[in-house]
């Protein structure tokens, strides 16, 4: 089973990812992470993907194909997609490589959060500088202001997190990424859930759709 979750940054596509993987056995595939190791590495992706990001851009479509087509090359589990494809480019890349594999996409889950909580999510968000746990100062605070609960490290806002970096993620998507809505819809395999409510309830319902797929 290969899956794709859509929604805004912010919207909740990392947590209920990884829910899902683990309840159906799929590979977590995240373009963000991905991207995020190769800065850590110093990589010359890394470097090249930083300006994109800091600025708040996509990653060139080309690249981001070609980056995945390389970490999924050998994975022979089912694949769940968190925040790829973001163009009607890329979903049509990624159509045309899995249909070379003899495999689809079997479910498409949007999950729509409106776009004022999803900017709040976004400023709220902190990441550990050490082990990259991610807390909302929100709804799920660390037990110590700026310090992580897991290994004590320097929580930090990440520039992409940033109030003037958010307005333009959201201008982004909204320009280039909800025409995969109407992309995915004439799919016949689109579905979609609130995502304003608890994670617990969001996934249950996910679940529910996922099940005999």
């Amino acid at each position: 089973m290969n899956v794709i979750l859509l929604g805004y940054p912010g919207s909740g596509k990392g947590t209920q990812a990884k829910v899902l993987a683990q309840k159906f056995g799929l590979f977590h595939v995240s373009t963000g992470d991905i991207f995020r190791e190769e800065l850590a590495k110093k990589t010359p992706l890394g470097q090249e993907v930083a300006g994109y990001l800091s600025a708040g851009r996509l990653v060139p479509d080309k690249l981001v194909l070609e980056v995945l087509k390389t970490r999924l090359a050998t994975e022979t589990r089912g694949l769940l997609f968190d925040g790829f494809p973001r163009t009607v480019e890329q979903a049509e890349g990624l159509d045309s490589w899995l249909d070379s594999r003899s495999m689809a996409v079997d479910a498409v889950i949007f999950i729509n959060v409106p776009e004022a909580e999803v900017a709040k999510r976004l400023g709220d968000r902190r990441t550990c500088l050490g082990c990259g746990k991610i807390y909302n100062m929100g709804t799920r605070p660390p037990a110590k202001a700026d310090a992580c609960d897991v290994c004590a490290k320097k929580l930090i806002t990440r520039e992409d997190d940033k109030p003037e970096v958010i307005i333009r993620r959201l201008q982004v998507y909204r320009d280039q990424t909800e025409p995969l809505l109407a992309y995915y819809r004439a799919s016949g395999n689109f579905n979609e859930v609130d995502g304003g409510r608890n994670p617990e309830s969001v996934a249950a319902d996910i679940a529910g759709m996922l099940k005999g797929k």
